[in-house]
């Protein structure tokens, strides 16, 4: 089946290519320099390259790499929603990246009980799992919606930020960061960098609800508290969704010029950049100024300007590939296979056992190369071991 869309796939990505421009940079934003490569070498444009931390046979994290095998490479790259059933066998079967949580996941559990459930994943797992929730507050709490692990959910940071400001929004961060790790929880999907100043975007109940200088201040305070806390992070949803729709029910088109992305929606998600988060969520959004052919996620062109622009080094996450607008339009082994192409690191998936399979096809037919592969891994060892995760893997 992969082998008749295999061509489809190389002449949607040449296609795009040749349909975006250089993306220019704009004087008046807040935007890295292109890296110049030092070593005159040429490599394919979806071909990230390696962590500026890795040191070739004398890092940790490469002796690691280098004893894995193809399958196993490629499994890292998924972080899968929880199933329902049989989740330690599935992690014990598979061996991805992690799993994230949602609301069922906490429905029917007590603190008690999910500590004991995430501990025999990570047992099962030869190399720990990230384990993550949506815990925005407000109307995206996973966790603390429910009694039995908290008394109140939590508030979203525009009404806490409303109240008390920035103070108000560290203090929760924090009690937000200790509540989930000790759930056993090392990842919460937040925040939200989208900017949304009017009450009927899509957006606007998630986001802080300021201007772009505001909300890049927030941003940067939040990722660091984060880190303070030990909890990972993560920026979404990139390049920002804007006054758009909701690309959980079909396709979303923004039209919006470079130049208001460049002065305005990369604002926070640059200063989230700096201040050292480890890793940026995609959205589905077709941005037609970046590429008028292809969701965010699935856009190399999108992600060139991610590193390139922007100066991000990190992981780079798609969004559920489970959603409508990549779902319908793709289908579940061609929009996977297209996730790697682009440039992502880790694959957020429902569909695993099929999108798995798909990619290392991919692999092994020369589509995606394993240089690519080896590259995104490493960025997920490289914050697996940053959350302290790969402790025992080091000093082993």
């Amino acid at each position: 089946m992969l082998r008749k869309i295999f061509p489809i796939l190389l002449m949607l990505l040449f296609l795009s290519g040749c349909a975006v421009s250089p993306l220019p940079a704009s004087g008046d934003a807040d935007v890295s320099p292109s890296p110049e490569s030092t070593d005159g070498s040429t490599i394919p444009e979806s071909v990230q390259s390696l962590p500026e931390e890795s040191t070739g046979e004398s890092d940790p994290l490469q002796k690691i790499l280098d004893s894995m095998t193809p399958e196993e490479k490629v499994t890292q790259m998924f972080w899968v929603r929880c199933p329902a059933q049989g989740a330690t066998q599935t992690v014990s079967d598979w061996q991805i990246g992690g799993f994230i949580l949602f609301g069922r996941d906490f429905a029917e559990s007590t603190p008690q009980q999910l500590r004991q459930t995430i501990g025999e994943y990570q047992q099962a797992a030869k190399i720990p799992l990230l384990i993550g929730t949506d815990e925005e507050g407000g109307e995206v709490v996973r966790a603390s919606r429910y009694p039995q692990f908290r008394a109140n959910a939590f508030q979203s940071p525009r009404k806490l930020y409303e109240q008390g400001g920035l103070d108000s929004v560290l203090r929760d961060a924090a009690e937000k960061s200790a509540f989930l790790l000790d759930l056993g929880i090392n990842v919460n999907l937040a925040p939200v960098c989208d900017l949304s100043v009017n009450p009927t975007d899509y957006i606007y109940s998630r986001a802080l609800g300021q201007d772009a200088q505001t909300t890049a201040s927030y941003v940067s305070a939040l990722v660091w508290q984060m880190q303070q806390s030990g909890i990972g992070s993560v920026l979404k949803h990139f390049p920002g969704y804007g006054p758009n729709g909701d690309t959980h029910l079909g396709f979303v088109r923004d039209d919006r010029p470079l130049e208001t992305f460049q002065a305005e929606d990369f604002l926070p998600f640059q200063a989230g950049i700096d201040a050292g988060a480890p890793s940026i969520l995609v959205s589905h959004n077709i941005v037609s100024c970046m590429d008028d052919s292809l969701p965010s996620s699935l856009s190399p062109a999108v992600h060139r300007l991610l590193r390139d622009d922007l100066g991000f080094d990190g992981v780079i996450m798609t969004d559920d590939l489970s959603m409508d607008a990549i779902d319908s339009q793709y289908g579940l082994e061609e929009s996977a296979v297209l996730a790697v192409l682009a440039g992502n690191d880790l694959l957020i998936s429902s569909d695993f056992t099929t999108q798995i399979p798909a990619v290392l096809e991919a692999v092994e037919e020369g589509v995606i190369p394993q240089s690519q592969i080896d590259s995104a891994v490493l960025r997920v060892l490289r914050w697996k071991q940053q959350l302290g995760l790969l402790a025992e893997e080091e000093n082993n």
